[in-house]
């Protein structure tokens, strides 16, 4: 039998009713022997995260402003959580040494992880699991790098000496053992950290959504689920903007060839999204993955006469880029013209400066911008074995009255990306999928 990590974010774990759903769900399936958690999320519409009150109380501090107040919100959240789950860890002695560090003026890394650090008691004594602290298993250099390989090993030494076990996510330690946290994405990265430790035969990713859609539900209505998505058509979507889990975060299971399964702690039914290291069989007449876009982005097209003759033209090019430290998004080209496609919060109102250095170093015959432009990436495996596919993008592009700016398909036939206006963007992903889905 093989064994599955469950890691269940803040909405899942905002208080003792949503965490009787998650014990449902553990209790449901012996396999899911390790647990991670998040901090206590926003339990309805104006509510505010733990983790917020706690970066709250540290600035307050800061500024000699009292913060007692927002730490006593703090103390009755999890008290009430203590109450309601009928669990005894005395979970007033943590808040009482945690008041104690702040007041000592600890770290804000410190601070920001006792979310995470006192649910995950909470929910281990509620489980009866094993509580395994996250701090010096998860570890990082003194630049804040995480450590993957020395992780790898410090889990899988501790983790098996426990059967069952609830780990906070979100945190680990330096080297000299103070709390170190994840710049973001933190418990979603712990879980697959856990997940290659234990070798687990899947690792599911518990928040609120039942997985991911074909397309964004603020521009397309009823957009159809994915149900099997790979590795890199995620990594195509989610550069677009398709955000459900950061690529750090996919990475560790990614290397152990683990699948992750999105799913939803109030839909426990639905079976989400699997996202595999190998694309999965589409269903019949499908031929896209899903459609994701992103606006704000500068092209800026370079015509030279004998272009494709010119030695380290593009080398000189991305030079110039580079001394800006400005990330190139997209390079399409033809024989005599190349196009750079970077993004306007990159470019920070520096493009006149960047057209001056191209036109003093790269002697080109003519350039044009084309300023706020949308990027709209449509992903799927099945668009290669189609004959067509492209044909069909554009003219549904056509009859929806949008003007493409640029094209720009991958090496690997995975994907198509289209240029269009910033105001195009909504109407132009609407028509694609209507083209390829309904």
């Amino acid at each position: 039998m093989g064994i599955k990590v469950a890691k269940f974010g803040g909405s899942s774990v905002a208080d003792a009713i949503q965490i009787g759903k998650t014990k449902n769900i553990i209790e449901a399936d012996p396999q899911r022997r390790y647990i991670v958690v998040s901090a206590p999320g926003k339990r309805f519409d104006g509510d505010t995260k733990v983790t917020d009150l706690l970066y709250l109380c540290k600035t307050h501090i800061e500024h000699h402003l009292p913060y007692e107040q927002l730490f006593q919100v703090v103390c009755d959240r999890y008290r009430v959580t203590e109450v309601n789950l009928d669990v005894k860890v005395d979970i007033q002695k943590h808040l009482d040494e945690i008041r104690a560090n702040l007041e000592k003026g600890t770290t804000a890394d410190y601070v920001a992880s006792r979310g995470e650090y006192l649910n995950a008691i909470l929910i281990a004594a509620y489980l009866g699991y094993d509580f395994v602290d996250a701090a010096g298993l998860i570890q990082f250099n003194a630049k804040g790098k995480l450590l993957a390989e020395e992780t790898d090993r410090a889990l899988k030494e501790e983790l098996a000496k426990h059967e069952r076990a609830v780990l906070p996510g979100f945190y680990g330690s330096g080297p000299d053992g103070s709390v170190k946290t994840f710049s973001r994405g933190g418990s979603d990265i712990t879980g697959a950290l856990v997940a290659r430790a234990v070798g687990a035969e899947v690792y599911e990713n518990w928040t609120d959504v039942s997985g991911l859609l074909m397309a964004d539900p603020r521009i397309v209505e009823n957009a159809k689920p994915i149900s099997t998505i790979s590795y890199k058509e995620l990594r195509e979507l989610s550069y677009m903007g398709a955000t459900v889990l950061h690529e750090d975060a996919i990475y560790p299971a990614r290397i152990a060839d683990i699948p992750i399964n999105i799913r939803n702690t109030n839909r426990p039914e639905d079976e989400g999204t699997l996202i595999t290291a190998e694309a999965g069989p589409l269903a019949d007449g499908q031929i896209i993955t899903g459609i994701a876009g992103s606006k704000d982005f500068t092209v800026i097209a370079i015509y030279k006469n004998m272009l494709s003759d010119e030695r380290g033209f593009v080398r000189r090019m991305t030079g110039i880029l580079e001394d800006y430290d400005i990330p190139l998004e997209h390079l399409p080209s033809g024989i005599d013209t190349v196009c750079v496609v970077v993004s306007n919060k990159k470019l920070d109102g520096r493009l006149d400066e960047i057209l001056e250095e191209f036109k003093q170093q790269l002697k080109p015959d003519t350039m044009d911008v084309s300023e706020d432009v949308a990027l709209i990436a449509t992903v799927g495996y099945g668009m290669s074995a189609r004959p067509g596919t492209s044909a069909k993008l554009f003219t549904a592009l056509a009859d929806a009255g949008v003007n493409i700016r640029m094209i720009d398909q991958g090496s690997s036939e995975m994907n198509i990306i289209v240029g269009v206006e910033n105001d195009d963007l909504e109407k132009s992903i609407q028509a694609i999928y209507d083209a390829f889905v309904k």
